[in-house]
């Protein structure tokens, strides 16, 4: 296809993450860009199909603003970065999903796809721009979707160009696709996505690509579309952040017991919800937090060399993890191999984790107790994962020691046992659990002072005068009525 710049490019370089709502959708921050090539064949222009390959669902557009090099350099100064940049377009940076496992974090086949960066439809001098003046918007189908300017940013646009520069020569017509804010979605056969990009009165107009479906199907030959929850959740927009409780909320259920929580459950006929036969490395610590999960299924040797190895899903899922969020794991009840070890559960703790959940077994279990993070387990083994487990996907729901457990679904642990809660329940809950403890204050103290449990405990309708009484009065502690 023709290049729409009228030049060829040597290489196309896109970054990673590179604005904030991206970042915070994606539940990482990085501390420095990193970057992925794309081949020049993916180029197209304004009008052209964004082919959407046969077997493949999630195929997701990225608005960006591309830079066009318009004079050769290497180790260029951020300062002087800018003077490098001829020209400064739309673009859309899309791939598909359906195949981003195949080729991790390098996505050549996910985005390396025949025309999936296209580009235009004109081009802004960028000797007329100052960087901090461009924004980006996004339609899909006639509906603004993403909207950005720079205050979005991570990294300014002359430091991208002068730390690619830094180790590589940039030529004349290269590419830099500079990241999309959030709003990237999927998108079907027939929809239309464009893409514009301003710099005040200055604009690239719209650069519009229709999505088609592809023809020819897929040689089995390779890598096939494989999707997955996770995977969708990603592709759609990635998770929300961890916010499924209230700092209220969390305050109110770190107050009180899972003993209590599970009577308070039991009464709106919740009985498996408790994640059983596991033992914590933290008994005396109450762990409240927002389930993210992980998923493994039994070893099969040959499927283990395809996804165990590199960023395989333990890891991403590790990778991602937000402050707030408790690492809950299906391993089948299997101990007799580890399912994570003390590195990736330091990981996890200095993500923000508030907790590890596991029915497989921990190595390296004493580094691991040493750890704040509380970790809940059916028992150490010095075995690695590959012994038992296949690590498969995350953000799907799960059997976790006997109880189903669906991601953002509220998780409590403390010395005796986890608890799921569904999050619908939480502040009911959460609320009558703190209420049946003072209750049961008041009983013990009553108790201790003497009084038999007829009548007591439960309180019939003069115990419960009595405890109306005793809260109006400040709830005192009835060391007195023990003297």
């Amino acid at each position: 296809m023709p290049h729409p710049l009228a030049l060829a490019p040597s290489k196309i370089l896109a970054v990673h993450l590179n604005y904030r709502s991206r970042a915070d959708e994606r539940g990482r921050t990085p501390s420095f860009p990193s970057y992925f090539l794309k081949p020049p064949s993916t180029l197209s222009g304004d009008g052209d199909p964004l082919v959407r390959p046969p077997g493949c669902e999630l195929l997701a557009f990225e608005g960006e603003i591309a830079l066009v090099i318009g004079e050769r350099g290497r180790r260029i100064p951020v300062e002087s970065a800018w003077d490098h940049v001829r020209w400064v377009t739309a673009a859309n940076d899309a791939g598909v999903y359906d195949l981003r496992y195949a080729d991790r974090g390098s996505n050549l086949r996910s985005k390396g796809i025949d025309g999936y960066t296209p580009l235009g439809p004109t081009l802004l001098d960028a000797r007329a721009i100052a960087p901090a003046d461009l924004a980006l918007r996004s339609w899909v189908n006639g509906r603004l979707v993403q909207e950005a300017g720079s205050d979005d940013w991570l990294f300014s646009l002359p430091l991208l160009v002068a730390d690619l520069s830094r180790l590589m020569t940039l030529e004349e017509g290269d590419v830099v696709l500079t990241g999309t804010p959030t709003g990237s979605t999927v998108v079907h056969p027939g929809d239309t996505v464009e893409v514009e990009v301003t710099a005040g009165a200055l604009t690239t107009g719209r650069l519009g690509n229709t999505v088609t479906e592809g023809e020819a199907p897929l040689s089995p030959i390779g890598a096939l579309p494989r999707g997955g929850a996770g995977v969708r959740a990603e592709a759609y927009g990635g998770r929300p952040a961890a916010g499924g409780l209230s700092a209220e909320q969390r305050a109110l259920l770190s107050s009180v017991s899972t003993a209590t929580l599970s009577s308070q459950l039991r009464r709106r006929g919740l009985n498996n919800v408790s994640v059983d036969g596991l033992t914590s490395t933290r008994p005396t610590r109450r762990m409240v937090g927002v389930a993210r999960t992980l998923r493994y299924l039994p070893l099969r040797e040959d499927l283990f060399a395809e996804v165990g190895g590199g960023m395989n899903a333990q890891k991403a899922t590790v990778e991602s993890i937000r402050p707030g969020e408790i690492l809950v794991i299906e391993a089948r009840r299997d101990p007799t191999s580890g399912t994570i070890g003390d590195i990736l559960a330091l990981r996890a703790q200095l993500r923000g984790a508030e907790g590890i959940v596991t029915d497989g077994g921990v190595r390296d279990l004493a580094a691991v107790a040493d750890l704040d993070i509380p970790t809940y387990h059916a028992g150490g083994h010095p075995a690695v994962l590959g012994r038992r487990h296949v690590p498969w996907e995350g953000d799907v729901a799960i059997a976790c020691g006997g109880t189903l457990v669906r991601p953002g679904d509220i998780v409590v642990g403390d010395g005796d046992g986890v608890l799921v809660i569904p999050p619908a329940l939480v502040d009911e809950v959460a609320r009558d659990a703190v209420e049946q403890e003072r209750q049961e204050r008041f009983i013990a103290q009553r108790v201790a002072a003497g009084s038999p449990v007829d009548g007591l405990y439960p309180m019939n309708e003069e115990w419960s005068g009595h405890y109306r009484a005793w809260c109006a009065a400040g709830e005192p502690d009835g060391r007195e009525d023990r003297r």
